[in-house]
């Protein structure tokens, strides 16, 4: 099992639309990926440490199987989903692909 975090950094001059991406972005990619996503979780950023301002306004956790069932669903449908992020936010999403150890 892998996970995806697409990671949004908190910018300057930077806006993210939670209503537009909790209830119409999400849906889309769990629609899209029905198959092969195994779990998602979206995290909306409060804090750093020490009282440190947050580093990412949201991050969205998505479980797979594997990095290739991840790369294989991202190639069938990369043009509309990543094609739907100007709809909802400016700020260019960070993407980190994790193996769980513990």
């Amino acid at each position: 099992m892998i996970r995806v975090n697409v990671m949004y950094p908190k910018q300057e001059g930077g806006n993210f639309d939670y209503d537009y991406y909790l209830n119409t972005h999400m849906p889309l990619v769990g629609e899209r990926w029905s198959d092969v996503v195994r779990g998602m979780e979206v995290y909306k950023g409060l804090g750093g440490a020490g009282g440190a301002p947050e580093p990412y306004v949201t991050v969205a956790s998505l479980k797979f199987d594997s990095v290739e069932a991840f790369t294989q669903a991202l190639e069938a449908h990369a043009d509309e989903i990543m094609g739907d992020i100007p709809n909802f936010t400016n700020i260019n999403p960070i993407v980190q692909i994790e193996e769980q150890l513990l």
